[in-house]
């Protein structure tokens, strides 16, 4: 047997001399040497006593060694288990425990908060900072390096990555060999990269877009990245000619949009420009052709299914739509009540099916159930039509997810927090347009008789259990919610009396 993602991503950086990753100083990283460092963390999993199957959780800083980490796991077997750097101790104890970790990585400047979670829940904890430096570095530094990847099937397990759930647990979503390796392979040949690409990666490895798309399409590819530990779009800009493709989210375009030496001259060289993880806004595609002469590629994908569709490489990217669905992708859109199609063009549940579709949620056998059907179609909760072409639009939201700046927000676990804040008697959290992140959180609070609750009180309060980007932009204090004759809270009527908050009137 052999190990899929290893031999794809990993075995053939072994005898390439060129650089592989590029840092924003210049500093260069051959293909070789990653391969190297992959052995020698894999080695150290080796001694710490990880097996296949065994989950890793990891919270550390983006670099070069924390890629090489991601590649042993992939090369052990062992389960990756990215964590988002923003996540609070709190937080954290709760993907720890879930998993059943038997390591957690994490940054040394946070080893008091963390190293007591990992012991509560029988883990042993290591440290790996954004240097690349920490007790996990010292150990591949002195173990004895594998020689060769543990053999891995196609529906092994390669990683789980947690996304929030409506009633504020977050579930943890099962993704095999076979689900990212097929999915990297559609992307290379939908998307054209090449060995001669040089993908410019500001975005984040602990999540889907940055790690699962960016970077293992790059390494399947055998193209190069410039590698940067996040966004700055000065830097990003200085860089951009080494480059000749970039992935963002809409962030990244709007910010580089605002600077004036961004212009065609800078980007006459790119080849492509990608846009994924949240809403792209119709304004920013055209304001981006405008000023570039490029035509942002719109995808669209989840956790639990990686990329679906895709604006094609080679013809019409429709402003506003996510594309057809991606080959070997099957897409429908069907009527949430009773799961029939609906007519073409009519607004609906997107389901998909496909090899790069899930293996179900880690110990939630019944959300599973709910939400992956017999016949392998998921449900992703989004709502959408499909025009006569196949191009889809997302309309909304079934579930009350926000996209904010790429990152999935659910208002549950924010309601939960603001309910138990004194003076508060109920709260509604609801996602805006923004400019600059797709969408902004924002929540509305109605006073206990008596009392005034301080917004920024409430705002201190909640940033002591998020993550900065689910605390909400704006706290608004209203005497009542709206609500419809059975009583449900009408969050469609908040978000629309709550629009203006972050987006100029026009003139």
């Amino acid at each position: 047997m052999t190990n899929p993602l290893h031999d794809a991503l990993v075995a053939p950086l072994a005898d390439r001399a060129a650089p592989v990753l590029t840092d924003a100083g210049g500093a260069t990283l051959t293909g070789a040497a990653l391969h190297a460092a992959t052995m020698a963390f894999a080695g150290a999993l080796d001694d710490l006593g990880l097996r296949p199957g065994d989950r890793m959780a990891v919270q550390a800083d983006k670099s070069p060694a924390a890629l090489a980490l991601y590649l042993a796991a992939l090369t052990t077997g062992v389960v990756f288990l990215p964590l988002n750097t923003a996540y609070t101790a709190d937080e954290v104890a709760y993907f720890v425990e879930n998993a059943g970790a038997a390591l957690m990585v994490g940054d040394p400047a946070k080893a008091a908060a963390l190293a007591p979670i990992a012991a509560r829940f029988g883990a042993r904890f290591e440290t790996l900072d954004g240097a690349g430096q920490g007790t996990l570095a010292t150990a591949a530094g002195t173990a004895a390096p594998r020689t060769a990847a543990t053999p891995r099937g196609p529906a092994d397990l390669a990683a789980i990555l947690y996304t929030s759930g409506t009633t504020g647990r977050s579930k943890g979503a099962m993704l095999t060999q076979s689900n990212l390796l097929s999915n990297a392979q559609v992307l290379v040949r939908a998307w054209r990269f090449t060995a001669a690409d040089v993908l410019l990666h500001a975005l984040p490895i602990f999540h889907t877009h940055g790690l699962f798309v960016a970077t293992n399409v790059s390494l399947l590819s055998g193209g190069a990245m410039i590698f940067l530990p996040g966004f700055k779009a000065g830097q990003v800009i200085d860089l951009l000619p080494g480059a000749t493709a970039m992935m963002g989210v809409p962030t990244f375009y709007t910010r580089l949009l605002d600077e004036p030496r961004f212009d065609r001259a800078l980007t006459a060289h790119m080849r492509l420009f990608t846009s994924g993880s949240a809403p792209l806004l119709a304004e920013t595609h055209v304001r981006f052709e405008d000023r570039t002469g490029h035509r942002i590629l719109e995808r669209y994908g989840m956790t639990e299914t990686n990329m679906t569709t895709s604006n094609p490489y080679d013809g019409e990217r429709r402003a506003g739509t996510v594309g057809p669905a991606l080959p070997g992708v099957e897409l429908k859109i069907t009527d949430p009540a009773t799961g029939a199609p609906v007519p073409r063009g009519e607004p609906g549940m997107i389901e998909v099916r496909g090899p790069n579709v899930f293996a179900g949620y880690w110990q939630m056998p019944e959300k599973t159930a709910e939400e992956l059907r017999p016949d392998g179609f998921f449900l992703t909760g989004d709502i959408g039509t499909e025009d006569a072409e196949g191009y889809v639009t997302i309309v909304g939201r079934q579930k009350d997810l926000v996209i904010t700046g790429g990152f999935n927000v659910y208002p549950k676990e924010i309601e939960l927090l603001l309910d138990e804040q004194p003076g508060v008697l109920e709260s509604a959290v609801v996602g805006v347009p923004h400019p600059d992140f797709g969408e902004a959180v924002v929540a509305v609070v109605v006073p206990a008789p008596g009392a005034r609750p301080d917004p920024a009180a409430l705002a201190a309060a909640l940033a002591v259990s998020l993550a900065k980007f689910k605390q909400p932009k704006h706290i608004a204090i209203l005497p009542e919610l709206p609500r419809n004759t059975m009583g449900k809270v009408q969050k469609a009527l908040l978000r629309r009396d709550l629009a203006h908050l972050f987006v100029p009137a026009k003139a």
